[in-house]
């Protein structure tokens, strides 16, 4: 299976491939549109701030390319968030594969929400032997809303979508590579698709 994880400067991907690596995979580092375009599986990562991220993908011309992929696409933090309409982060634009917009925490609670929270509501094969309420690490200041698309949801300060899906296009606010075996098995239910 060719496993290709984008590279645009906006992720930590080391985690990410050494998880799936646990999972007997290599994955891929790539920039280039056709190896992205061949590969089995894309993972979207991202750490860091939104408007640079977005820039970056500019740039690069993958903000065109990501939305037109048809193999199953997993976008991880700030990947997921830069899947949705927009998001308040310095006010971004974001790639519009999923219909919600991404809104900051506000400052009645602690941000970013760092540590463990429950995932619920789930709804994916994504989440094929996972149980309610499951934990799974996060690390964010700013939360996809709640929609039709929804198919995890967290609580923290008020319930977000701690996971999004549309068509072959999944996304998820926590990080899977940081979950333990919780998040191995997204990343194995990810592959299985």
């Amino acid at each position: 299976m060719k496993l290709v994880i984008i590279d645009y400067g906006a992720g930590n991907i080391k985690s990410i491939q050494f998880a799936f690596k646990r999972l007997g995979i290599e994955a891929i580092l790539s920039d280039n549109p056709e190896e992205i375009k061949k590969a089995d599986k894309v993972i979207f990562p991202g750490v860091g701030e939104a408007s640079s991220a977005m820039k970056k993908l500019k740039e690069s011309g993958l903000d065109e390319l990501i939305p037109q992929l048809n193999q199953p696409v997993l976008g991880i933090c700030l990947g997921m968030q830069l899947m949705c309409n927009s998001t308040e982060e310095g006010d971004t634009e974001g790639l519009g594969i999923f219909d919600v917009d991404v809104k900051r925490f506000s400052n009645t609670v602690k941000v970013p929400q760092m540590g463990w929270n429950a995932i619920s509501s789930l709804k994916s094969p994504l989440f094929d032997g996972i149980k309610e309420n499951d934990y799974m690490y996060l690390v964010h200041s700013y939360y996809a809303k709640n929609s039709s698309e929804s198919i995890a949801k967290t609580d923290y300060e008020l319930e977000y979508a701690s996971a999004l899906q549309k068509d072959n296009f999944y996304g998820v606010q926590f990080h899977p590579e940081k979950s333990g075996k919780s998040g191995e098995k997204i990343l194995q239910n990810f592959l299985n698709l």
